[in-house]
């Protein structure tokens, strides 16, 4: 019996431990064309359908780290709707509310693992993955 306990504790916790893991580039770039790829387009470059007139224009988000390192914290910040700091216009929706969720552990680039919306990781999974340059 006690053996049986301690084999259902094990399996437990390796199922959370499975469900916490990050999520890939593909299962963001589903949510971006659900609710990015109006504005931002399907490539990310800010030339989707609703940009036409849009001043200013939407980001081109394949462009998000010209210096080489992915700025995590601060795109989570973005799309999150907590951080619009330096962007021109605040014509982008608040994304927060809608990418809620399971959370999984997230380096936001200071070493310390983050509980992130798994949606909310999905997407900035995607964006990291489209950066050109």
């Amino acid at each position: 019996m006690k053996y049986l306990i301690g084999f259902g504790l094990i399996a437990a916790v390796a199922a959370c431990v499975q469900s916490a893991t990050m999520p890939d580039a593909s299962e963001g770039a589903a949510i971006f064309a659900e609710n990015c790829a109006q504005c931002h387009g399907t490539g990310g470059k800010g030339d989707g359908p609703w940009a036409k007139g849009m001043t200013p224009p939407p980001a081109d988000l394949t462009q998000l780290s010209p210096g080489g390192e992915f700025p995590r914290a601060h795109v989570l910040s973005v799309i999150d709707g907590y951080d619009r700091t330096g962007l021109p216009g605040q014509e982008m929706p608040e994304f927060g509310l809608l990418l809620k969720g399971d959370t999984v552990p997230v380096d936001v680039g200071d070493g310390v693992l983050t509980p992130t919306p798994r949606p909310l990781a999905a997407l900035m999974a995607y964006l990291q993955s489209i950066q050109q340059g």
